[in-house]
């Protein structure tokens, strides 16, 4: 606040100056400058495992309740014709930049899905996306769905590719347009059928959230594009899926630049679904392409920006399966560092699941996905019992088919 000046007299005229921003939690500027001037890759895996608001490192740090690697920048530059991309964290969680100043992006930011891979490997998405399917291999018809919320299937002798924002039929959307909390695209599924190719489905793409007490000025473009899956490859009718478009959201005070920012899905025997971008800011004079259309807040100057869902938000999670407690945070490595709950060989389990702030009459479904072999099945969960009737609390049970190998398990609420 600044004083022009004050008349002497009976009557004082004062001239109020007020430098109101946005106000983003937890910003302090402790990561330093973030300035790429080459084409340059952050690893993700070297994130100091902490809370998403202590005192940052170049690295960033990992926080597994909120499942992101946060960084917590005073500045970012990305020069004219470079590229940002990323290694993924072991948990594959979304990325978080937290700034006091202003983010300048003049080059490419990327957090794409990987295209196809030659079986028996999983495409792997960008950070805060899903795997993609695996093709059949060792002659037999041991494809994999697509994995995430909205994975493609095996159908007939396609691979369906994966969804987000957009219903693809065989895919359903999932998640929410504010993008709170922050997820990524699904996976496409590998071709069920045995070919020389044997190539799998493109992995879904990431998600990143931007959120700058000053102006994010976009000259260059972020994509979030899902990984290509094949279609009929050299004469040979191969068909896999592509992943879908992952999730982009920007806070900031004035967004401005004329480059576009991208969620779609990646070609294959279909197009992955589209994916979601959510723009919150007091002011605009950016004139780039936005696809799909964004979710768009405007914002008033000393707002404070949501960065995660609020302690009244609906929460779920996995107590147990076959009676063996689930980790906290689990990494689904499909046995590159073991198992994350193990079973003895069995038709059926038992998988019990809380959720809180979640109505009794909400459809809880359990999606669960073998690393090859079998397509992916939702089965439905009931109510067990009722652990608090004010919050509320509730535990939900269902029976699981068992797969012999690895699968992954997914629990998806959908609220009345």
């Amino acid at each position: 606040m600044k004083t022009a000046f004050s008349t002497i007299g009976l009557i004082s005229s004062l001239t109020l100056f007020s430098s109101a921003a946005i106000q983003i939690p937890g910003a302090d500027g402790s990561s330093g400058v973030l300035n790429i001037t080459a084409d340059t890759t952050i690893d993700l895996s070297q994130a100091v495992t902490g809370n998403w608001d202590d005192t940052n490192t170049a690295n960033g740090i990992y926080d597994a309740e909120k499942w992101a690697v946060v960084f917590n920048y005073s500045s970012v530059n990305i020069d004219p014709g470079v590229t940002l991309t990323f290694t993924n964290h072991e948990s594959r969680a979304p990325v978080v930049w937290l700034v006091t100043g202003d983010v300048v992006i003049s080059g490419n930011v990327s957090l794409d899905g990987q295209a196809h891979q030659p079986a028996p490997l999983l495409s792997e998405p960008g950070p805060g996306g899903f795997r993609g399917g695996t093709a059949s291999y060792a002659g037999n018809p041991s494809s994999s769905a697509g994995f995430g919320p909205g994975g493609g299937l095996r159908q007939g002798n396609v691979g369906s590719s994966g969804a987000f924002g957009t219903n693809l039929g065989s895919a359903t959307p999932y998640g929410n347009p504010s993008l709170i909390p922050l997820i990524g695209g699904s996976g496409g599924a590998g071709d069920p059928e045995f070919t020389g190719i044997r190539q799998g489905g493109g992995a879904g793409a990431g998600a990143i959230l931007i959120a700058c007490a000053g102006t994010a000025t976009i000259d260059g473009q972020i994509h979030c594009n899902g990984g290509a899956g094949l279609h009929d490859f050299s004469g040979i009718d191969l068909n896999t899926g592509g992943g879908s478009g992952g999730g982009i959201r920007i806070v900031c005070d004035t967004l401005a630049g004329t480059g576009p920012l991208n969620a779609v899905g990646g070609d294959g025997w279909q197009q992955g679904g589209l994916g979601r971008i959510r723009i919150e800011r007091v002011a605009s004079s950016s004139s780039g392409s936005i696809v799909p259309d964004p979710s768009i807040v405007p914002l008033t100057a000393d707002d404070t920006a949501l960065l995660w869902p609020p302690p009244s938000a609906p929460q779920v999670e996995v107590v147990s399966i076959g009676g063996v407690a689930a980790p906290a945070d689990p990494r689904a490595a499909f046995g590159a560092t073991g198992a994350d709950v193990a079973l003895p060989e069995t038709a059926t389990t038992e998988i019990v699941i809380r959720t809180t702030n979640v109505e009794q009459a909400a459809a809880v479904n359990v999606r669960l996905t073998p690393r090859s072999g079998a397509d992916s099945q939702v089965v439905s969960a009931v109510v067990s019992s009722v652990v608090s009737p004010t919050e509320p609390i509730i535990e939900w049970t269902a029976d699981l088919p068992v797969n012999t190998g690895y699968s992954a398990v997914q629990v998806h609420v959908v609220r009345p």
